[in-house]
């Protein structure tokens, strides 16, 4: 599927394989948490590098009783944009995205992109928010925008992401369709004003978190269509805990929001 204005997804690999399409960016490191996804991290790695041949990809593992993080090491081992962060275990989403962006930030990378490993994000679309990064802070790859899609999931699952992501624009006041995507590009200086030392959290509020952080911090936040995809092989992640974790995270930031919202209409002060 192409956007409207853009190139075809096929087009876009080939141009990408003859030069370095976003040099004007800096540096891309495409990051790939995993846990688990033996089934999943060569295909992934392997279409990240087809469809943008100049993008890095670091593996950020949480050290996988499977065997993923030693199947990374052999892809590394074989391409040096291939690279491998071994975490010493499983501590959630937002904690190794962290992990990569500190990694990406050290080494001077100028872009730094969140990519799942399980197949639900299409690399063959990376090109649609690394050319809307070119005019924007933070670009979100968004599900319910036009021209987003979801494939393959049951209805109820939609349902409860929609949901969740009507409560967190009501909560928050956020002027997102998708703030709980995890397909986003950022560019470096936006991570560096965010405070990603001071991020707790762990689950997949981390996403409704970052997007939060870089609204508020007066970043240039903007959402691109994106065609989602359910996992094919392996199992999901996503739990009644997590959900149950992100709903009470994003009340208790709704409420004092909205507290000091009221403080400053009492105050005159803007918020």
């Amino acid at each position: 599927m192409s956007t409207p204005e853009g190139p075809s997804e096929q087009g876009a690999a080939e141009k990408g394989s003859a030069e370095q399409v976003f040099a004007d960016l800096g540096r891309i490191l495409v990051i790939v948490p995993t846990y688990n996804e033996a089934e999943n991290v060569e295909p992934i790695v392997t279409r990240i590098r087809a469809a943008v041949p100049e993008a890095h990809v670091l593996v950020a593992d949480d050290n996988s009783p499977d065997g993923t993080g030693e199947l990374a090491d052999k892809l590394a081992a074989n391409d040096d944009q291939v690279h491998v962060l071994h975490r010493l275990g499983k501590e959630g989403l937002g904690a190794a995205y962290i992990a990569g962006f500190h990694w990406g930030l050290d080494r001077g990378y100028g872009v730094l992109v969140e990519h799942d490993a399980d197949g639900s994000h299409q690399p063959e679309q990376l090109h649609r928010l690394l050319e809307a990064l070119r005019t924007a802070d933070l670009v979100l790859g968004s599900r319910y925008v036009k021209g987003g899609e979801v494939q393959n999931w049951p209805k109820s699952r939609e349902i409860l992401s929609r949901g969740g992501n009507i409560y967190t624009r009501l909560a928050l006041g956020v002027p997102l369709q998708d703030a709980t995507g995890g397909y986003r590009a950022f560019r470096r200086e936006t991570l560096e004003g965010l405070g990603l030392d001071q991020v707790a959290s762990a689950g997949y509020c981390f996403q409704v978190d970052l997007a939060w952080r870089a609204i508020k911090a007066g970043f240039r936040v903007v959402e691109v269509p994106i065609t989602f995809v359910e996992r094919e092989r392996g199992q999901s992640k996503m739990s009644q805990s997590i959900v149950i974790e992100a709903m009470a995270r994003v009340g208790r930031w709704g409420l004092a929001y909205r507290a000091q919202q009221l403080r400053g209409l009492v105050t005159g002060k803007k918020v």
